[in-house]
C-alpha cells in the first residue's frame, strides 16, 4: 500500500530506500487511522472555473451541520484557497500539538485549508503534481478531524492533480457533488468531470445547477441570465441526478466577501433553501449507499 513520488499510485509496490520507505507507510498509516473515522467522503468539484464551486461546497457543508452532522471541509485548491475569507477567518492559525494539527471550528463545522498555514500576503503558492499530492495527503493524515458523518473537499476546477490525489487517497465511502452553471461552455467542461468520475469509479450523488437564473434584489424576479436548465439536459445524458438549481443572488456574494456564509445570514433565502434540498440529498445517498 502507499503511493510513490513517481506514479502517485495507492496501490503503488514500488520499494524505497530505508527511512523513506518506512516514513511513507507511517503517513498512511496515519491517514487511514484519521479517515476510519470519517463516515463519508464527499469531493465537491467541477471541470469550470468560476461556477461557484466554493461556494457550494461552504454552503453544503453548513446545510449537513445544520441538519445535525457532523462535518468537516477542507479546501484543496491549493493555489487558490478561499475558505478563510467565506468563513470569516482570514489570519487566524490552527494549534499544532503532538495529536496534530487542529482545525478550526466555525459555526460547528471543522475547517482546514493551506490559507490557514501560509502568510496571507498575496504570495503565489508555486507546486507541482507531487507536492501537491503530499500536500494533500498531509492535510488529510496531519489534521486532528475526529468522528465525523461528512469530510467535504473542495477541489480546484478541472480533473487534474487535485482531485485524483483526493480520490487515490479517500478511498472507499467517496463521492462526488459536481458543480455546474446552466451554459454550454461550462456544461462541456462539467460533462468531462462526470466522466472523470466514471473513470475512477467515483460514484456521483448529483448536479448542481448554480447560478441558475438572477434574483433581483429590487423585485425579486428571475432572469436567466446564464440561460436556464441546462443542468437537465446534462442529467439526461449521463444519467446522473439533478439535485438542485441555486440562483445567482448579490447576497451570496456579498455574504461570502464579509464572512457570512449566505445559509447562515439568509437561511430562507431561495438558494440557501437549495443547498438543504442537495445536504438531504446527500445524506440520503450516504443512508441509502450503507
Amino acid at each position: 500500500m502507499g503511493n510513490c513520488d513517481s506514479c502517485q499510485d495507492t496501490g503503488c509496490s514500488v520499494k524505497q530506500p530505508g527511512n523513506a520507505q518506512d516514513q511513507h507507510q507511517q503517513l498512511r498509516q496515519a491517514l487511514d487511522l484519521r479517515m476510519c473515522m470519517v463516515r463519508q467522503k464527499i469531493i465537491v468539484m467541477s471541470g469550470k472555473g468560476g461556477v461557484g464551486k466554493s461556494t457550494t461546497a461552504v454552503n453544503l457543508a453548513l446545510a449537513l451541520a445544520k441538519a445535525g452532522k457532523k462535518v468537516g471541509l477542507l479546501d484543496i485548491d491549493l493555489h487558490g484557497p478561499s475558505l478563510p475569507t467565506m468563513f470569516g477567518v482570514t489570519g487566524e492559525r490552527p494549534v499544532v500539538d503532538e495529536e496534530g494539527i487542529h482545525p478550526l471550528v466555525v459555526h460547528g463545522v471543522k475547517l482546514m485549508s493551506l490559507g490557514f498555514l501560509f502568510p496571507n500576503d498575496g504570495s503565489a503558492t508555486i507546486m507541482r503534481g507531487p507536492m501537491k499530492h503530499s500536500a494533500i495527503q498531509q492535510l488529510l493524515a496531519d489534521v486532528v478531524w475526529g468522528e465525523l458523518d461528512f469530510l467535504l473537499l473542495d477541489c480546484p476546477p478541472g480533473t487534474g492533480d487535485e482531485p485524483l490525489s483526493a480520490v487515490q487517497l479517500l478511498g472507499a465511502k467517496s463521492a462526488a457533488v459536481v458543480v455546474t452553471t446552466p451554459q454550454d461552455v461550462a456544461l462541456t467542461d462539467v460533462e468531462k468531470s462526470l466522466s472523470f468520475c466514471r473513470e475512477l469509479k467515483l460514484p456521483v450523488v448529483g448536479l448542481v445547477e448554480n447560478m441558475s437564473g438572477f434574483i433581483c434584489p429590487h423585485c425579486g424576479e428571475s432572469s436567466p441570465i446564464f440561460k436556464q436548465g441546462g443542468a437537465t439536459g446534462l442529467a439526461e445524458k449521463t444519467g446522473v441526478a439533478l439535485l438542485a438549481r441555486v440562483p445567482l443572488d448579490p447576497q451570496v456574494v456579498i455574504a461570502g466577501d464579509a464572512g457570512e456564509p449566505h445559509i447562515i445570514s439568509h437561511p430562507d433565502a431561495v438558494g440557501s433553501k437549495a443547498l438543504d434540498k442537495v445536504a438531504a440529498a446527500v445524506i440520503k445517498f450516504t443512508a441509502d449507499a450503507a
